[in-house]
């Protein structure tokens, strides 16, 4: 850096003069200085708009006190050597500041030339985003950071749903480092820039006719144009030569159009012709009475336009005013001293030693980046990175003899219609803009790319299939046709616009390819597109872009089954052997239960011991077709009863349900009842070779690879079947749907078991981030919904089924754990029912004869006694009971009186 320092200075011929190393800490004048080309675009409005700054700074009684500020202006004629050298004459003086350059390319050189001599440089127009403070900290931009621009750009591409685009830009600093940028902020939103058309910094006709031609030839429709006041209106002037301003393009231009718009307006009808429709973005500046104030007096000072650049160029110079009465405040003073590394090199003609250090430069530049006042383009403050606060950019849309705005974009919220001191009291819900009129006059949003009219067919890759020709097969003659093609071309015809294509065969046709490898091709470059049965899985989806899935296949188990005739015994399948046994068990219970709360009272439940015995189980037995005759007289036995008479109704439905789907449907049945068979058993397994299920299987479902047997085609898959385990066949095989259904459409000793156990669909592959992806995916879509999905499918895939195919897996028999609720609230039932009636028992016997008691217990005392006493009052008729207990009183009464 210290040599370049040297060799800027050698290129200086003039010679310097001595300088006075100490102010005042409150001088008289301060000088700052300020580069930029007058005659430029930008250079007659920020001329007019800084002497205008000066003129209001020094008549201001708030800032400066008596302290002038003045300004020297170095015209740079266009000159970028000038550019360079012009700041070194600033740095011979007293000067505390200078204000420019005008370009990113020479505010690089000047900054690092400022950095050696702690000079701040602010600049209003070098944008460039790449120059930062930890590389230049002496540079502050005044202005908005061109990274916010691109992210502006970025937001509008995203809104639209666009997905690459085309920059045209010089190729220097300024446009390499937008770009650049534009790029990184595309990234974010899965958007990426398709082409960089670089131009050379000072590009002729030719240059930019050669580039706009090649951009023609790309498949691309959406241009941005990051370009130079000078050559930026000739791109478009040759691109509506080349009818490149016509409908289907979208062109976007960063804040220099707009900027040329507010200062040469109203600008030549030819000149807004050719940029009919343009997006372009603007510098936002509040509106407040401050600027419509300097807006009103700005028609008084010059006959010029009014850019966002000449704003921030008054409030530039405004900064500086704040930021040295801030350092003057705080102690600061003006002095210089010599560099030691210049002090070195004295001698000869070169006068070095006029180069001085600003010894207050460190603590000049905390002034400056610590102001925080409000001017005409709002608030300047600055951020932690050096970037003024709430950058935003208006967006205008080029039409008739001027623009509209369509929209703003800030930085924190994105793209709205409503400037943000509406939003304040508004909710903000979603980015938008109003509506565009685009190229060739159209408010249709344009799609955004076409395809390159370079001649080049898309080349389809197919793989060519072993088995299964129904789905894809090459003939004879090198044609293919299936049912995934036919879908495929169907989905081409319903687009908007053609497309060219040609399919080519993956694969020798011996074998089944790989899919997976067809897709990895596919992002090499090999092919432009996958065309085939091939499956959304997560591995291909980070490879790929996939379309609406046209078909849905997941995978499913084949196994060997028998037909299940009737039988003698057909009427005990529906329940399972436990289910049988716990129903039987609850029969009998129940009847107990009931025998035992309806004993002591009910004719119906007494007699002899086996009569008792016979009616128990003639009650439990007949409930089951609601026709018992013995009646209930007790509450409890009538609460049980209602509660096992709906579990009997429940059995009962179910039981005829089953056994009517039994002996009324054709059953098939097999050992295997899923993919849980196969996980819990140790058997071998097939699987389509070439296909995703082996990795599925060992890496989702666990199952180890020894057991897995790869087969390749529908005779393979019969032959290991038919032969079994025991036969080095396998127990089953799991395969996508639609080709398991192919398989058994003309075999009728296997079928599907169980249910499928994944959800996954064929879809078309493209490269990531392509267009053409959404296109097919919505005529996809299309396809299904007026029928002509299914009328293809029926072409290919429907075949003749066996006799057996219209016939059911064996219907899973009702177990225990459908009904074990039931169970519980009947044993409940039962339960507090007998614990109920026990202690109504125990009261009824203790309250019967005290007197008796009291003596019986005397008398005999043992508990197996009382125990005795007790059962025999339970079991005993109720109405015995009481002419005994009653019989048992007289007695006692005649020995006590006798």
């Amino acid at each position: 850096m210290k040599w370049f320092l040297l060799i800027l200075i050698i290129c200086y011929p003039v010679p310097l003069q001595g300088l006075t190393t100490n102010f005042s800490a409150r001088p008289q004048v301060v000088n700052i200085g300020s580069v930029f080309t007058f005659g430029s675009l930008i250079g007659r409005v920020v001329k007019v708009a800084m002497e205008a700054a000066i003129e209001d700074v020094n008549a201001s009684p708030h800032v400066l006190n008596t302290t002038l500020l003045r300004i020297v202006m170095h015209d740079t004629k266009f000159n970028g050597f000038m550019s360079i050298m012009e700041p070194l004459r600033f740095m011979e003086s007293e000067t505390v500041a200078i204000i420019g350059p005008q370009r990113s390319t020479t505010a690089r050189v000047v900054a690092h030339v400022a950095t050696e001599l702690k000079i701040p440089i602010l600049s209003f127009s070098a944008t460039d985003p790449t120059m930062s403070p930890l590389q230049f900290p002496f540079f502050i931009r005044s202005s908005q950071n061109d990274l916010f621009q691109m992210a502006a750009i970025a937001d509008i591409v995203q809104l639209y749903g666009w997905r690459e685009v085309i920059a045209i830009y010089g190729d220097d600093e300024y446009g390499r480092n937008g770009v650049s940028a534009l790029g990184d902020r595309l990234a974010e939103k899965r958007c990426r820039i398709s082409y960089k058309a670089a131009l050379p910094p000072e590009p002729t006709r030719e240059n930019i006719t050669d580039l706009l031609i090649k951009v023609a030839l790309s498949e691309s429709r959406i241009i941005v144009v990051h370009a130079s006041f000078i050559w930026g209106l000739e791109v478009f002037n040759l691109a509506q030569n080349l009818g490149m301003m016509s409908t289907g393009y979208v062109w976007i231009a960063t804040n220099w159009l707009s900027t040329i718009i507010d200062t040469d307006s109203p600008l030549p009808l030819d000149t807004m012709n050719n940029i009919q429709g343009v997006i372009a973005l603007r510098l936002h500046t509040p509106n407040s009475i401050m600027k419509k104030n300097f807006i009103q007096r700005w028609h008084n000072l010059t006959h010029v336009g009014l850019s966002t650049y000449g704003l921030y160029a008054y409030d530039t110079v405004w900064l500086l005013a704040h930021a040295i009465d801030d350092f003057f405040h705080n102690g600061g003073n003006v002095s210089f001293s010599t560099n030691p590394i210049i002090s070195e090199l004295r001698g000869g003609n070169l006068h070095l030693d006029a180069l001085k250090v600003f010894d207050g430069g460190k603590k000049f530049l905390e002034s400056i980046l610590q102001v925080d006042r409000i001017g005409l383009t709002g608030r300047m403050k600055f951020t932690k990175d050096r970037n003024l606060v709430n950058p935003a950019f208006d967006v205008l849309n080029v039409i008739g003899t001027g623009y509209r705005t369509i929209g703003y974009w800030y930085n924190h919220l994105g793209l709205s219609v409503m400037p943000l001191d509406e939003l304040v009291n508004t909710s903000f819900s979603e980015q938008k803009l109003h509506s565009v009129v685009w190229p060739g006059q159209t408010t249709q949003i344009p799609r955004g790319w076409v395809f390159s009219n370079n001649g080049r067919h898309l080349r389809i890759g197919v793989p060519n299939r072993f088995r299964f020709k129904e789905v894809i097969s090459v003939n004879s003659n090198g044609m293919m046709t299936g049912f995934c093609v036919d879908v495929f071309i169907a989905a081409l015809n319903l687009l908007p616009y053609a497309v060219p294509f040609e399919l080519v065969a993956f694969g020798t046709g011996y074998e089944d390819p790989s899919n997976s490898e067809l897709v990895r091709l596919m992002t090499a470059g090999v092919y432009d597109a996958a065309v085939g049965d091939i499956t959304i899985i997560t591995e291909r989806t980070k490879m790929a872009d996939f379309t609406q899935p046209y078909v849905e296949s997941g995978l499913v188990v084949v196994a060997p089954v028998r037909k299940l005739g009737s039988s003698s015994m057909a009427f005990l399948r529906p329940f399972t052997p436990q289910m049988w046994l716990i129903a039987a068990a609850s029969f009998l219970i129940v009847g107990a239960v009931i025998w035992f709360l309806e004993h002591k009272h009910n004719d119906d439940f007494r007699g002899s011991p086996r009569r008792q015995v016979m009616t128990t189980f003639w009650f439990s037995f007949s409930t089951l077709f609601f026709s018992h005759r013995e009646t209930t007289t007790s509450n409890l036995g009538r609460i049980v009863l209602i509660i096992w008479l709906f579990v009997v109704l429940i059995i009962n439905s179910s039981y005829t349900a089953s056994l009517t789907s039994i002996l009324t449907v054709h059953q098939l049945s097999s050992p295997i009842k899923g993919i849980e068979t196969l996980q819990t058993n140790n058997v071998p397994i097939g699987y389509p070779i070439s296909s995703f299920v082996r990795d599925y299987l060992v890496h989702e479902l666990n199952i180890h690879d020894s057991r897995l047997v790869p087969l390749q085609s529908p005779e393979e898959y019969d032959k290991a079947l038919k032969d079994g385990p025991g036969k080095g066949g396998v127990a089953a095989i799991v395969g996508e749907r639609v080709f398991m259904e192919l398989f058994l459409s003309t075999r009728c000793e296997f079928g599907i078991v169980g249910q499928e156990f994944t959800k996954n669909g064929w879809g078309f592959a493209f490269p990531r981030n392509s267009p053409l992806a959404v296109d097919v995916s919505a005529a996809i879509l299309q396809l299904s919904e007026n029928g002509d999905m299914q009328r293809i499918r029926d072409k290919w895939l429907l075949r003749k089924a066996c006799s057996l195919q219209g016939a059911e897996i064996e219907v899973d028999r009702l177990e225990l754990k459908s009904f074990w609720g039931l169970f519980v609230v009947c044993g409940v039932a039962c339960v507090l029912a007998l614990v109920a009636y026990t202690v109504l028992m125990i009261r009824q016997f203790g309250r019967q004869s005290p007197e008796e008691a009291e003596g019986s217990i005397r008398r005999r005392s043992s508990p197996s006694t009382r125990i005795h006493s007790f059962l025999s009052f339970v079991i005993e008729k109720e109405e015995n009971a009481k002419a005994r207990s009653s019989r048992e009183r007289q007695l006692e009464d005649i020995s006590v009186n006798g």
